[in-house]
């Protein structure tokens, strides 16, 4: 049987004990019994997101969570701030256009990360702005910004500091209260070990003040109604019940493992992964100062068709790695380690990566990969 091992950004590896938990009978939504685990997972979201403020449980993928954060914070006309540095940061710029906000697009090239100073000076251009979005881990790139810098600028201007965690909570440190970011969006596919379903939004005191002037439309996404809601225990619309459920056992996981100890076990997967890319020639795309542990995007090698590359190793030995998107298509390839994924998997990827490149034509020594980033992974 051919194996099917997603080493993508999403969705990720759900792994047997959550793919039990998911097959458990469905339970009512409105009674006491699904009231606990929604305390439960309030209580275990919190302590990843390291934050106090409120959580808000939405159905929907991690776009969803996006949506509302700009319908709820922004009003028609308002000014704000979107970085653009890759598809993620380009989802927030569209966001913010289509609900007709004052969009000041901050433009990054791709594989590099927007700065404080360069927030800092859009903020004193432009005073009135009410909310700076940015992404924690760019996937499409590769690239993760100093969240805690940036904060460290938004805390003392009118603007809320709203992130895109959709791929890097629970992966990639972020410090929800400490680092003052005002609003937190999140999913359940990708370091939560889930499929795609619920989206969460957190809220700190000053995005709730500024939720209560929204004059935008909005109904299913209207946090007024989810924040109510989560006060008494409950969600304004049926939730996606099953994997509600599930995620209470998917905290106790991270829980259990020690979220320091999960960030550090990614950082050894991102750095085993990049080595073994490069001692078969391949390049990091972004830079390295700014390399996200979500995942690793390396340059497609001069002459090799990246998408074939990709459809081989997926469609003939089930390995699925993410191509490139948008100008990026077929010239870059990116492997994710995070989630419920380890390092056998990670080799097991690298393996089938050096088989393909080889029948592809690509020159260089077999097995160069996987003893470098075993080298890499024994000295842990």
């Amino acid at each position: 049987m051919k194996r099917n091992l997603l080493l993508t950004p999403g969705p990720t590896q759900v792994p047997p004990n959550l793919c039990a938990a998911l097959g458990k009978p469905i339970i009512h939504h409105r009674t006491p019994q699904f009231q606990d685990n929604i305390k439960q997972v309030v209580e275990g979201l919190r302590q990843v997101y390291q934050t106090k403020n409120d959580i808000y449980i939405l159905t929907s993928s991690g776009s969803g969570a996006m949506e509302a954060s700009v319908v709820n914070l922004l009003s028609p006309k308002d000014t704000a701030i979107a970085v653009d540095g890759g598809k993620f940061g380009e989802r927030w710029v569209e966001l913010c256009q289509a609900y007709k906000a004052n969009t000041i697009v901050h433009k990054v090239q791709w594989g590099k990360a927007p700065t404080a100073d360069e927030i800092r000076k859009l903020l004193t251009a432009h005073p009135d702005t009410k909310a700076v979005f940015i992404t924690l881990a760019e996937t499409s790139t590769g690239v993760t910004p100093d969240v805690k810098a940036i904060g460290e600028v938004v805390k003392n201007s009118k603007a809320v500091l709203v992130v895109d965690a959709v791929s890097g909570l629970a992966v990639q440190e972020i410090k929800t209260d400490e680092w003052h970011c005002d609003v937190v969006v999140c999913a359940s596919h990708k370091g939560l070990m889930l499929p795609p379903g619920l989206a969460f939004v957190s809220a700190s005191p000053k995005a709730i003040e500024l939720m209560n002037h929204s004059t935008t439309p909005k109904y299913y996404f209207d946090l007024k109604e989810y924040k109510k809601a989560i006060e008494k225990v409950d969600t304004p619309f049926t939730p996606a019940i099953g994997i509600l459920i599930a995620l209470v056992e998917s905290l106790n996981m991270i829980k259990q493992d020690g979220l320091q100890n999960m960030f550090a076990r990614y950082a050894l997967l991102a750095q085993a992964t990049r080595a073994g890319c490069r001692a078969i020639g391949l390049t990091l795309f972004p830079d390295e100062s700014c390399a996200t542990n979500v995942l690793t995007a390396v340059n497609v090698p001069a002459g090799i068709d990246g998408e074939k590359l990709t459809k081989t190793m997926r469609d003939t030995y089930g390995i699925t790695f993410a191509g490139g998107q948008d100008k990026l298509k077929g010239k870059v390839i990116r492997m994710a380690h995070m989630g419920a994924l380890d390092e056998y998997d990670i080799l097991t990827g690298l393996a089938c990566l050096e088989k393909v490149l080889h029948q592809m034509g690509h020159k260089f020594e077999l097995g160069a990969a996987l003893s470098a980033a075993q080298k890499v992974l024994n000295q842990k």
